[in-house]
C-alpha cells in the first residue's frame, strides 16, 4: 500500500510585490495620516470611508485595458463558473474613481459642494521594483461641486500646510501648478488640435512629463522623429516639425522669475486660442488668491512643465516636489522628487450621471513621505517600546500586574513579561528586544523593604557603549525608590509632565 503524500508546509513568505509592517513603521504611518486628517478637517472636509471592492465597470479608464479587466488591477468576476456569471470586481486603484461612485449614487444626500478626505490602502497588479509596491496608502482630498478655481487653489494652500504640519520644512517642498488648458491652447497653435491629432498629444504630453529625467534634449527628440535610450531601444516620437516643436519647448521654458512673468509669457504662447487664454486666467485667479492668503512663491509657484500623467484632468493641475537631495539606491545624489498630486477633473462623476459634475483634489503618497521624513532625519527615533515589569516571584504575579496597572493609568505604556521568567537575563533580553526604555525590577527583599528598582535601560545601553568604567560607575543606571515612588521615578527618566 502506496504512503499517502504529505501535505506540503506552506513557505512564509511575502507575496511579491508586497510587504509587511511592524511596529514603528505602522506609528510612524498613523501619526502622519493623524496629522494630515487634522488640517483637512481643519479645512473643513469630512471623512469617508469608502468600499475597499468596486466593480471594473466603476473603475472604468482607470483601468490600463479595459478589455482585459484584471489586467493592472486585482479583480476576479463573481460565480464565474456559473451559467450566467455575475460582475466583474475589483480591489480599488485609487480613492478618486470610489468618490465618483460614491457622489453619484449618493448625490441626493451630500451636500454641494461635497468636501471629503480619504486614507487607506490601494492595490496596482503592476510589475513591482525597488520602492514599488503592489498596496501602497493613499491620503486624498476632494471637493465635488465647486466650478470655481477658488477650490483648486484652496487645494494648493491646504497641501503646502500639509506637508509642513508632518515635518517637511519650508525650503524643503515646493507646490508647482500649471494648467492643462493651458497646454491645451498651446497644443492648438503647434496644430494639434483634433480628434485625428489625439495620438501625437499622447506622445507630447508623456514627453513633457520627462523632462526632470530626459533634460530638454530628450523631451525635443521625442517631439520628433523619437529617441534611442541608452540600452538602444528606440521610442517613436510625436513626429512633429520643427516649428510645432518649438512652441512645444516655448511653453515648457515659459517660467520665469515671477508668478506674474510666468502668466504674461504664457498668454503670448496660447496667442489668439480660446482655452488657451480661459487657461491663463484661471492661473492668474490661483495666484492671486494664493498670495491673498499668504502662500507665496516660495511655497506654492506656476511652474507650466507641470502636467500629471493621467488623462482626466481638465483645468489646473499641481504637484508638491521635494526640493532636497538624496543619495539613491546606487549612491547618486538626486533631488527626492513628488510626494503628491492631483487636479481638477470635471468630466469623472459624468462617467455616472450623463451630467458634467465639477471636482478638484489632491493625493498624497504617504508612504513616500515617511521615506522623505526618515532620509532628514526627522522620524521620531526615540524608544517606543513598553515598561517591561519583570517577574522575579511567580507567586507575586497579583503584584507586578498591579503596577502595571498603575502605570497605565498614569498614561504610561507598560507591560508584565509573560514568558518564562526563570532566567531573569532573558527578560533583559526581552525589554532591549522591545526597545523598552524602563524595567521595573521587584524580587521578595524589595517586597519586604516596599521598594522598586527601576532600570533605565536607554541610559544604561548609552554608559555602556560610551562611557569610561569611571563614568560608569558616577552614572548609576538603576534605582532603587520606594513603591509609592514608582509612578513619579518613571515619569523623571522618560522625561514626562508630573
Amino acid at each position: 500500500m502506496a504512503k499517502p503524500k504529505k501535505t506540503p508546509r506552506p513557505k512564509a513568505e511575502t507575496p511579491k510585490g508586497f510587504r509587511d509592517y511592524f511596529g514603528a513603521e505602522v506609528t510612524h504611518r498613523a501619526a502622519m495620516l493623524a496629522k494630515i486628517a487634522e488640517v483637512y478637517s481643519l479645512y473643513g472636509f469630512d471623512a469617508l470611508e469608502s468600499s475597499g471592492v468596486e466593480t471594473v465597470e466603476a473603475l472604468g479608464k482607470f483601468l490600463p485595458d479595459v478589455d482585459r479587466p484584471n489586467e493592472g488591477v486585482f479583480a476576479w468576476q463573481e460565480d464565474a463558473d456559473a451559467e450566467k456569471p455575475g460582475d466583474w470586481l475589483a480591489l480599488r486603484y485609487d480613492l478618486t474613481a470610489p468618490l465618483a461612485r460614491v457622489y453619484a449614487q449618493h448625490r441626493n444626500d451630500l451636500p454641494t459642494p461635497y468636501r471629503r478626505y480619504a486614507m487607506g490602502p490601494v492595490w496596482r497588479n503592476e510589475k513591482p521594483g525597488p520602492g514599488r509596491f503592489r498596496q501602497f496608502y493613499q491620503c486624498d482630498a476632494d471637493t465635488v461641486g465647486a466650478p470655481s478655481v477658488a477650490a483648486d487653489a484652496e487645494i494648493c494652500a491646504m497641501l503646502a500646510d500639509c506637508l509642513e504640519k508632518v515635518g517637511i520644512e519650508r525650503g524643503d517642498y515646493i507646490v508647482r501648478v500649471n494648467n492643462r488648458k493651458v497646454l491645451n491652447g498651446v497644443m492648438e497653435v503647434a496644430g494639434l488640435s483634433g480628434d485625428d491629432k489625439e495620438a501625437e498629444r499622447g506622445i507630447v504630453l508623456r514627453a513633457i512629463d520627462k523632462l526632470d529625467r530626459l533634460g530638454p534634449d530628450g523631451v525635443r527628440a521625442l517631439l520628433g522623429e523619437g529617441r534611442k535610450d541608452e540600452s538602444g531601444d528606440f521610442t517613436d516620437g510625436a513626429g512633429l516639425n520643427d516649428t510645432q516643436a518649438d512652441v512645444v519647448m516655448g511653453f515648457m521654458d515659459a517660467k520665469r522669475a515671477t508668478g506674474a512673468q510666468t502668466v504674461a509669457r504664457l498668454r503670448e504662447l496660447v496667442g489668439q486660442s480660446v482655452v488657451g487664454t480661459q487657461g491663463v486666467d484661471e492661473l492668474e485667479t490661483i495666484s492671486d488668491l494664493l498670495a491673498a492668503g499668504g502662500y507665496g512663491p516660495d511655497r506654492i509657484e506656476i511652474d507650466p512643465s507641470v502636467v500629471r500623467g493621467l488623462g482626466y484632468y481638465t483645468g489646473p493641475v499641481f504637484e508638491a516636489e521635494l526640493t532636497f537631495e538624496i543619495k539613491d539606491d546606487k549612491g547618486r545624489i538626486r533631488n527626492f522628487g513628488s510626494v503628491a498630486g492631483g487636479g481638477r477633473y470635471d468630466d469623472l462623476v459624468k462617467r455616472f450621471t450623463g451630467q458634467e459634475v465639477p471636482a478638484t483634489g489632491v493625493s498624497i503618497g504617504v508612504d513616500r513621505l515617511l521615506a522623505a521624513l526618515d532620509a532628514k532625519g526627522r522620524l521620531d527615533s526615540a524608544s517606543d517600546g513598553p515598561v517591561v515589569v519583570t517577574v522575579m516571584d511567580k507567586a507575586r504575579m497579583a503584584d507586578y500586574q498591579g503596577m502595571v496597572a498603575e502605570l497605565r493609568q498614569a498614561g504610561i505604556r507598560a507591560e508584565v513579561y509573560l514568558g518564562n521568567p526563570k532566567n531573569f537575563g532573558n527578560q533583559l533580553k526581552y525589554a532591549d528586544k522591545r526597545s523598552s526604555p524602563v524595567a521595573v525590577i521587584v524580587g521578595g527583599d524589595e517586597f519586604d523593604k516596599g521598594v522598586v528598582q527601576i532600570k533605565d535601560l536607554i541610559l544604561g545601553a548609552q554608559l555602556a557603549e560610551n562611557a569610561t568604567l569611571e563614568e560608569y560607575k558616577e552614572r548609576p543606571s538603576q534605582y532603587e525608590v520606594p513603591r509609592g515612588d514608582l509612578i513619579a521615578k518613571v515619569r523623571e527618566i522618560l522625561d514626562l509632565p508630573r
